[in-house]
């Protein structure tokens, strides 16, 4: 049995599965602790994954070598691609996936992955020297040592379930709570706040009306979430369903508001604003006579299914009342209610941008414990600890991705200079470079990055270099090839579209939104034989990522080119150069904000919240600039 390692993780949820697995593919030596090993990236609420903006974060964490993307391709039993009637900066991947084989896929990469051993036990305390992490003691007594420890604690921290004016301690149902840490971080002077997230009803599939709800069927053309070549769906694939709810139902919720631990007094932490409880909803929005709920299966071979729109912490009385006023649901039984669950939570602007503890050196958080609510959110988070645990230990310079980079770098400097009041999700509105942060491209944005750090494996780097070739090979034939008009123009006033007067090139009339590359080929034999040179399992992600990046290029050059503006303030380094208390001409919530945050660079103080252009200016003047 071994005691020392370069790398400890605590908690086996998406934040710490991915801080794990990238610590170890780099090669520290990683331990992985967790309460339950039958638990590992347990799907704590819904089982699906991806989604606006968060389908983003899925397909970067793949592209830099995460485990996410490839656990739920290959446990995905519905997957949809959503926003497809807006741009390609707004297309975002969401699959649903089998809870159980989820989990007990991660469970298999991790047990077989080089240099990553795995604990069952429980954390109590962490072991510090001098405002340094040396290790953990656990339940156990058992004290492991550690260059660097990464918290994913989740929702485990002092948890506290809530059904009605029922609690219990508890990080999940029928798991325990974790106490000791915040207490400890609290006393050597690290600020915890905290939060509170819910989960609806799981119900008994055998009780519903299907034929009384509306069918959503999933896709299953060439998408995934991984780079990497392998068929995109394994599994039986299953129908979503929607239905609403109804005046009756609403009344039945109004009638349990007093013993709602969200109205009664009971709850005082803060709620997701994106995620409200179905309680909220009716209080909130009272005109509303219905509102949309999901059904969604649980797994390929299960009758549980997860009722999303419906999370909820009324008594089980009133949830059931309600539910059975809902016509389909009449008959309902269910496996458990729905709860709320309060935890604690660290203010994340006492982080570094590579999430190490501003205070304690070599301590890195990811995932709920800083602010955040999802998978992806803590997946991305996860990756990003794991790899810069491992830099702290080898030596080298932190790994950070800027906010034209990744919308985990938009997440984590979100996070960082901004700090949260409420529970962090990512949207695509939080992203200032949308064009540049698509889904199509996140393996040409970060997979030579990671490959270079020695994270992303050969094969994927291999993959990588061949479909640039492809697409470089297939744009310069469309820039290039002439179309005349006899060849083209009944096919043109059929799709819609003006025909031609004189010849041009290709690009073109691919440039038109009426007509694509598939179409173009329909009826242009010399193109039809150039996307036939693709390799065949490629051939529609090569095609579409090349016809994106032709229609779009325009708004791409724009956006990149701001970009470049904006990361020459990045280059602008200010950490500890200023007293900001003695600087009068900031207004006082600059020197107080600036004081706290201590940004890196003047681009990082510019996104502090309150800090005002003439305050940037006032530094740029002290910088001599």
């Amino acid at each position: 049995m071994n005691f020392n390692y370069d790398i400890i993780v605590t908690g086996a949820g998406h934040a710490g599965c991915e801080a794990a697995n990238a610590a170890a593919c780099l090669g520290s030596k990683t331990l992985l602790i967790t309460m339950d090993m039958n638990k590992i990236a347990q799907m704590s609420c819904n089982p699906a994954v991806g989604g606006i903006a968060k389908g983003q974060i899925v397909r970067e964490i793949d592209a830099l070598g995460g485990g996410m993307g490839i656990i739920t391709d290959r446990t995905a039993i519905q997957f949809r691609m959503l926003n497809r009637s807006k741009g390609p900066a707004m297309w975002s991947p969401r699959a649903q996936s089998d809870r159980a084989r989820f989990s007990e896929a991660w469970r298999q990469m991790l047990e077989n992955q080089e240099n990553l051993h795995i604990w069952q036990d429980t954390v109590d305390e962490l072991v510090i020297e001098k405002n340094v992490v040396t290790g953990v003691k656990t339940g156990m007594g058992v004290v492991f040592h550690a260059k660097c420890i990464v918290l994913t604690n989740g929702t485990f921290l002092n948890g506290l379930i809530h059904i009605g004016r029922t609690q219990i301690k508890g990080g999940r149902m029928a798991e325990p709570a974790v106490r000791g840490i915040t207490e400890q971080l609290v006393s050597l002077g690290i600020k915890a706040d905290r939060m509170k997230t819910g989960t609806p009803v799981r119900i008994d599939g055998r009780s519903v009306y299907f034929e009384e709800l509306s069918e959503q069927p999933g896709e299953n053309d060439f998408h995934k979430f991984s780079y990497l070549d392998f068929a995109p769906r394994q599994l039986k694939q299953l129908s979503c369903w929607t239905l609403f709810t109804n005046e009756t139902c609403h009344e039945i919720l109004r009638k349990g508001l007093p013993d709602s631990p969200l109205y009664n007094g009971q709850i005082q932490s803060i709620g997701p604003r994106y995620c409200p409880s179905i309680e909220t909803k009716i209080v909130t929005f009272a005109d509303k006579t219905h509102h949309q709920l999901f059904l969604e299966p649980e797994g390929e071979n299960t009758q549980e299914y997860y009722l999303n729109g419906f999370s909820s912490s009324l008594p089980l009385a009133i949830q059931l009342e309600a539910l059975q006023a809902i016509p389909a649901f009449r008959d309902i039984q269910i496996y458990r209610p729905g709860y709320a669950i309060e935890y604690d939570f660290f203010d994340p602007t006492q982080l570094q941008h590579n999430l190490e503890s501003k205070r304690i050196r070599n301590l890195f958080f990811a995932g709920q414990i800083n602010g955040t609510t999802g998978y992806e959110e803590a997946g991305g988070q996860g990756l990003m600890a794991g790899i810069n645990a491992h830099i702290n230990c080898h030596g080298g310079h932190s790994f950070v991705l800027g906010r034209d980079e990744a919308y985990i770098g938009v997440l984590i400097d979100d996070l960082v200079t901004k700090g949260i009041d409420e529970p962090y999700r990512m949207f695509t509105s939080r992203a200032e470079y949308r064009i540049l942060l698509r889904q199509d491209d996140a393996d040409m944005r970060l997979t030579e990055k990671s490959y270079n750090l020695g994270l992303a494996e050969s094969n994927r780097y291999y993959l990588l270099q061949k479909k640039k070739e492809y697409r470089e090979h297939l744009i310069a034939f469309i820039e290039s090839y002439s179309v005349k008009p006899q060849q083209v123009n009944h096919e043109l006033e059929v799709s819609g579209t003006a025909p031609l007067t004189h010849g041009c090139k290709l690009i073109e009339l691919l440039l038109r939104p009426q007509l694509s590359l598939e179409n173009l080929a329909r009826f242009i034999p010399a193109l039809q034989a150039e996307l036939d040179k693709l390799p065949a399992n490629r051939k529609e992600e090569i095609t579409e990522a090349t016809e994106i990046l032709l229609k779009y290029n325009g708004y791409i050059k724009r956006e990149q080119q701001i970009a470049e503006k904006i990361n020459r303030l990045e280059n602008i380094h200010i950490k500890n150069k200023f007293d900001y208390n003695n600087i009068q001409s900031l207004s006082t919530e600059a020197r107080q904000k600036l004081t706290k945050i201590n940004p890196d660079t003047i681009a990082q103080a510019s996104r502090i919240p309150g800090i005002s252009p003439s305050d940037i200016n006032i530094l740029l003047v002290l910088l001599g600039r």
